[in-house]
């Protein structure tokens, strides 16, 4: 089995006539969190649409644990273990918290353990498991950011990708938010984390890449990225 949780290689991805990513190459290795920054409109949701299946690439390879699934349909992708916590949480919100977990529930591929259940999830999220019958519109946004994180947990995934988790959201749940991703990665899953703020970024993230204009233009560990003020400011406008 590959080391490597998520491979794209050279994939150009289209919106109609739009050429959206040219030749984006990366890799998350099994066990590790990549963080993919950009400006707005660098091709960061993109590559998670093509990864997910919602964007079928024009050309290249997209790879899960070594096997080619690009080009597969969505249902197909998330049953090899990847799944998605959308950029504005997108909970069903005329379902209950309960009613929203259960219908992610799946159980991992081959003979995997059943890591997330309804038990694990609302251990996880306490708050969630005291509104577990309430309906999911009710909720407050940082509320429903949980949610979406859990409901992508009930999939029992192998790769979590995460898209834009802090946005719009207080500082102190951002807070929270970014704890328990520094709590699912010590436990060994393998994320790659979007997000506008990089310094949030940085401070989880094992490597970087960063995109404008649907090209990697720097990459490396999080470390050594973190020196190129340079490159950091060009590209991303901090620093």
């Amino acid at each position: 089995m590959s080391s490597d949780a998520l491979v794209l290689s050279e994939v150009d991805a289209f919106y109609g006539d739009s050429h959206v990513l040219h030749r984006v190459s990366l890799r998350l290795p099994e066990g590790r969190l990549l963080g993919l920054l950009g400006r707005n409109g660098a091709g960061k949701s993109t590559s998670l649409n093509v990864v997910v299946g919602l964007l079928p690439p024009r050309h290249g390879v997209v790879s899960v644990y070594g096997r080619t699934v690009t080009g597969r349909a969505p249902e197909a992708i998330a049953a090899h273990g990847v799944a998605l916590v959308p950029q504005g949480r997108r909970v069903f919100k005329s379902l209950t918290v309960r009613e929203n977990l259960a219908v992610a529930g799946r159980r991992p591929r081959g003979d995997l353990p059943m890591l997330w259940t309804l038990d694990t999830v609302s251990a996880l999220f306490p708050r969630l498991s005291e509104r577990r019958h309430q309906i999911a519109a009710s909720l407050s946004g940082g509320e429903q950011q949980m949610l979406a994180i859990a409901r992508a947990l009930m999939a029992n995934p192998r790769v979590l990708l995460m898209d834009e988790p802090s946005e719009g959201l207080a500082p102190q749940i951002v807070a929270e938010v970014m704890a328990t991703i520094r709590r699912l990665k010590a436990e060994g899953l393998s994320i790659v984390l979007v997000e506008q703020n990089p310094k949030l970024v940085f401070d989880v993230a094992d490597d970087i890449v960063i995109l404008n204009s649907g090209r990697v233009v720097l990459e490396g560990a999080a470390a050594e990225v973190r020196l190129r003020v340079a490159e950091l400011h060009q590209h991303l406008g901090i620093y």
